[in-house]
């Protein structure tokens, strides 16, 4: 069963009255699972995110934050789990002049902070996004390895032809009924 993920969001019309406001989300174990379900992770037992955002020139944004969480992850080659602790620390800058490029063919933008000016800001689903981005792409169990592929060089002679895993099925078809097994 999908769980609804969870959300806190703040209008920006009251954030560019202020000079600063501050936040903090910490989703409680129900919504730490939905986000646990959601990113693949076996567990999320601890997530906090907290910062502030502060206006800008020409009614822009800056959100500075800092993230904090105790996930869990499936080994890439045992499936045990693996614990990833994870700190990092979160720059959005929300712009009122941003475009967003177009055509099949558009340059990505240098500043990976920079987003369009939202009509609110979505705390949950920023710190989601900063969790996927820093947990682990290949968790590994403490002494889990991949076993070694030995591959022939480049310039080694062929093997003798490899074995034929359907070899021993025309002797079997060939019997008679009636022969006796050697």
């Amino acid at each position: 069963m999908d769980m609804p993920l969870p959300t806190q969001t703040l209008p920006v019309s009251q954030l560019l009255s202020r000079k600063r406001s501050v936040f903090r989300f910490a989703p409680d174990a129900q919504a730490r699972q939905a986000i646990a379900q959601v990113l693949g992770l076996v567990d999320l037992p601890e997530l906090s995110f907290e910062g502030d955002i502060t206006p800008e020139q020409r009614g822009d944004l800056k959100l500075t934050g800092r993230l904090q969480a105790r996930a869990v992850q499936s080994c890439i080659v045992t499936l045990a789990p693996v614990q990833a602790l994870v700190e990092t620390g979160v720059l959005r800058r929300y712009l009122s002049d941003f475009e967003l490029p177009e055509g099949d063919e558009a340059e990505i933008p240098e500043d990976d902070t920079a987003e369009p000016l939202p009509g609110q800001i979505d705390l949950a689903a920023v710190a989601i996004e900063a969790l996927a981005l820093a947990l682990p792409e290949y968790p590994r169990a403490p002494g889990a390895e991949l076993g070694a592929r030995e591959f022939p060089a480049p310039d080694a002679a062929p093997e003798a032809s490899p074995p034929k895993p359907l070899a021993g099925l025309a002797a079997l078809m060939a019997r008679k009924p009636g022969d006796s097994e050697a």
